[in-house]
């Protein structure tokens, strides 16, 4: 195969008119043609990579995520099972890899450095430095996944430091998570091995973690963005950056994925070739990653684009076959199997209720303050509504109960207050909340928030949207997380779940995303777990 267009030679940072010639899914041969690039031609450019990336966030199995993903110019993920880990352990790991290897497409997956993510929540499973170590052995596992236990790192914890140096001692590399982490706790983190990170707020927070040494990834999901905050410094710092999407919904996925941030990198005046090494080259040198970069001998994983700021996919190919034509996916439906861990009973009024007590009449609330776009909360003091001496919602100052069941055994409800959701009436819950993934519910009255979780109960997995008597779900029978069906269906299916969650009030850009993030207690500054209230910031429970 033989194909005409303009090269893209992102190292040397040059265009030129040739042709690349394809044999046995590597390339075979480049010839350049005399002159410039010719705009009559498409440009041909190493495929998208998606450098942090957590599948199951798109709800959807391996299989059907790359389906959607190469209409996008996407060859390759960064592929952190940790979601699936916490609810089903080794198990889950395996059937990522294979689920993946079902398909014409290029799943890195890491080893799940944080199962369970903390001592403070009730986990599906445990995998141990011993796991660790017997997992980096596997060549399909090509790194070790965030560490987002930054305080064990720290603070030298015997389990987390076997784990970071079976992966050096593997010549694998470690990813962080360490939202603010600064000064010489921060040094610390980073002399321990951590390479990566991608929860930086600021450029600031950004720029004193690449002087140390760290590649700094640019993250634009559904619920968390940094893109804006980060993007310009791309320009000083282009070999030391990457994308990512990190948590991204169907529906998301079906817009657009890595191109949409190449476009808005050039919109903004950034050299395209850095933005492209951003996006193609630094993650295959970071991860060491089997994927071409448009060379003789390298394996024929490629895309043409019309054009290098809109970034529109002609053609996405992977080991020289075609996956995508013209905003359709060639990639066919597999069959998928189904592996879960639930194991709970529906709930009651009576589970669920806040009685008040003599500090709360004289005192104030703990509220969670949640932002749009954000996974960090911050503590807000307010006064309780209490309705016959129980606290409940006030909608008023948008001030909702929020509720954490867990889902792997019988054990009391916790419960807290939120605000920021919007809901004037009903309630949404979901099976989906990092990391342990027990089920998470908000709502104004507590019998739409029994019928939203007892829906998930019935089914075993999902995200639901209650109001009176009518209940929406979105059933997600792997593992809790993740639909076995058509990619696209989901994603229709997902609009219309967010658009009804949306009618009843809340203006969140993205409200069951940002729901699970909640009790993600990893990021600062009030979450809630199973087991109660968590401050992220003194890392104990209130």
């Amino acid at each position: 195969m033989n194909i005409q267009a303009n090269i893209v030679d992102i190292v040397n940072e040059k265009i030129t008119t040739g042709t690349v010639t394809v044999s046995r899914g590597r390339i075979s041969k480049i010839v350049y043609h005399p002159g410039e690039k010719d705009t009559a031609y498409p440009y041909i450019l190493p495929g998208f990579i998606d450098a942090h990336v957590h599948i199951e966030s798109s709800m959807l199995v391996p299989s059907e995520f790359a389906r959607l993903a190469v209409v996008h110019g996407t060859v390759a993920t960064i592929s952190d099972p940790h979601e699936i880990a916490n609810v089903c352990g080794l198990k889950g790991v395996e059937y990522m890899i294979a689920n993946g290897k079902s398909v014409n497409f290029k799943f890195n997956f890491g080893a799940p450095g944080c199962v369970p993510a903390t001592t403070f929540e009730t986990s599906g499973d445990t995998i141990d430095a011993n796991d660790i170590k017997n997992l980096l052995k596997n060549p399909d596992i090509k790194y070790l996944s965030e560490m987002m236990n930054f305080p064990g790192v720290i603070e030298g914890d015997k389990e987390v430091m076997k784990k970071i140096a079976a992966a050096r001692s593997a010549g694998k590399p470690v990813d962080g998570h360490a939202p603010g982490l600064s000064g010489d706790a921060l040094k610390h983190y980073h002399a321990a091995g951590i390479s990566t990170d991608h929860e930086c707020f600021t450029a600031r927070e950004a720029l004193e973690k690449l002087h140390l040494g760290m590649k700094i990834l640019i993250r634009e999901g559904s619920a968390a963005k940094n893109f804006e905050a980060l993007i310009m410094l791309l320009n000083d710092y282009p070999e030391e950056m990457m994308f990512c999407s990190d948590d991204k919904h169907p529906d998301s996925l079906v817009k657009g994925h890595i191109n949409h941030l190449c476009q808005r990198a050039v919109s903004k005046n950034i050299n395209v070739f850095k933005v492209l090494r951003a996006a193609c080259v630094n993650p295959v040198q970071h991860y060491k990653l089997d994927v071409g970069l448009l060379q003789i001998n390298a394996p024929a994983d490629f895309i043409l684009v019309r054009d290098l700021k809109e970034f529109e996919v002609l053609q996405t190919f992977i080991n020289g076959i075609c996956v995508a034509d013209n905003g359709k996916t060639l990639i066919s439906s597999q069959v998928s199997s189904i592996i879960n861990n639930f194991n709970c009973t529906p709930i009651t009024i009576e589970d669920i209720i806040c009685l008040s007590d003599e500090q709360l009449r004289s005192g104030q609330l703990p509220v969670i303050l949640a932002s749009d776009g954000q996974l960090i909360t911050h503590k807000l003091m307010a006064d309780p509504k209490i309705e016959s001496d129980s606290i409940v919602s006030d909608i008023e100052k948008d001030i909702l109960k929020i509720i954490v069941v867990n889902r792997y055994t019988k054990a009391p409800v916790a419960k807290a207050f939120i605000k920021n959701f919007g809901l004037r009436h009903g309630a949404i819950a979901s099976s989906v909340a990092h990391d342990s993934h027990n089920i998470i519910a908000v709502g104004v009255e507590d019998e739409n928030i029994c019928l939203a979780v007892n829906k998930i109960i019935e089914y075993k997995g999902g995200i639901s949207c209650a109001l009176d008597k009518e209940v929406k779900i979105l059933s997600l029978p792997v593992a809790g997380l993740m639909s076995v069906a058509d990619g696209y269906a989901v994603a229709s299916s997902y609009t219309e779940i967010d658009s009804m969650a949306k009618s009843m009030g809340s203006s969140l850009s993205a409200p069951f995303m940002t729901l699970s993030f909640m009790a993600l207690l990893v990021i600062p500054s009030l979450k809630l777990s199973d087991r109660g209230l968590f401050d992220g910031e003194s890392f104990q429970f209130l």
